[in-house]
């Protein structure tokens, strides 16, 4: 009898067992198929992402970037307004260095008005209009040329777009420091959750705000840092089809999949600190046209403290 009852207890174990192994294996096949599909879908943006630069390493490399070694790195972030049978300008122009020796990231807003050298042209002119005559090579070739130091990777976000990215990440929290209303849109101060519409709209607004462009860019780099914060939470990966739809369509980048991969892996303690270095500029009319004059010296204090951060600083 206890023979009998024991042989029935261990067919009853291994049926429970068999169901938990076949449990087990479905939710292993599930979560393959679900990397799977993640990966695919990733890969697929990455490519249409992509957009090669023909351009030479930059002359004020002495050796190229080694991301396998982490070299330090210069990033330019361009949130460009895309018109209809026009290229558009390049509204938001934000330069990172990334240093994962001094475990860092230091990120600089370059006023659009900004009035420099265009490089390639032979004129003078706003520094966002480097875009509008000769797209993302002359936008490198002018702000590596107003800094002294190397543009070594260039993002390029359609500002359009931008609020499906957004909307894509499920909005993004931002903590407003003035009171304005835009577009017919009122932001007030505190804590706000906005979708990509009103996203777009508290970026733009510069008039209504006593620090003109300056708190314009802040509001910019708010946006861009909720959305990558909102991107890399868990809450998002349901919603990656989306995410990726929506950077294939509205993001361009000359990093390649495997660059991503190798910066994600070596550069991670980058992001341990995000600081940014205000601009001190004056505004001036020229020929009855508005224009941001940053002096010599404070161009000076940029560029030191940039190629300090790139390990450049006896080149």
């Amino acid at each position: 009898m206890s023979s009998r009852l024991d042989k029935k207890a261990h067919k009853k174990k291994r049926r429970w067992l068999r169901v938990l192994l076949i449990t087990f294996a479905l939710l292993f096949i599930g979560v393959g198929v679900y990397v799977l599909s993640v990966y695919s879908s990733l890969t697929n943006a990455v490519e249409r992402m992509h957009d090669p630069i023909d351009r030479e390493v930059s002359e004020k490399r002495t050796e190229e970037v080694s991301l396998k070694k982490a070299t330090p790195f210069s990033v330019l972030l361009l949130g460009v307004d895309e018109r209809q049978g026009d290229r558009g300008r390049s509204d938001t122009i934000i330069v990172l260095t990334v240093n994962p020796d001094q475990e860092s990231v230091k990120m600089l807003s370059i006023p659009r008005d900004t009035r420099t050298e265009i490089i390639g042209r032979g004129t003078t002119d706003k520094i966002n209009h480097a875009y509008a005559f000769g797209g993302v090579e002359m936008s490198m070739a002018t702000v590596e040329n107003f800094l002294d130091i190397p543009i070594d990777y260039v993002v390029q976000i359609n500002m359009e777009g931008f609020q499906d990215i957004v909307d894509s990440v499920g909005g993004v929290t931002v903590v407003n420091d003035l009171d304005f209303t835009h577009e017919g849109t009122h932001f007030p101060k505190g804590e706000i959750t906005l979708n990509g519409e009103d996203a777009l709209n508290y970026s733009r607004m510069r008039y209504e705000d006593p620090r003109g462009d300056y708190g314009r860019q802040l509001r910019q780099r708010q946006i861009i840092q909720a959305v990558i914060q909102e991107g890399a939470s868990l809450s998002t990966l349901t919603n990656y089809g989306d995410i990726f739809k929506a950077l294939g369509d509205n993001v361009k980048t000359n990093l390649t999949f495997s660059e991503m991969i190798t910066i994600q892996s070596n550069y991670k303690t980058a992001s341990k600190s995000i600081e940014q270095i205000q601009v001190q500029a004056t505004g001036k009319m020229i020929d009855g046209v508005s224009y941001q004059i940053i002096n010599n010296e404070e161009k000076s204090r940029l560029q030191d403290q940039l190629k300090e951060h790139l390990s450049l600083s006896n080149n």
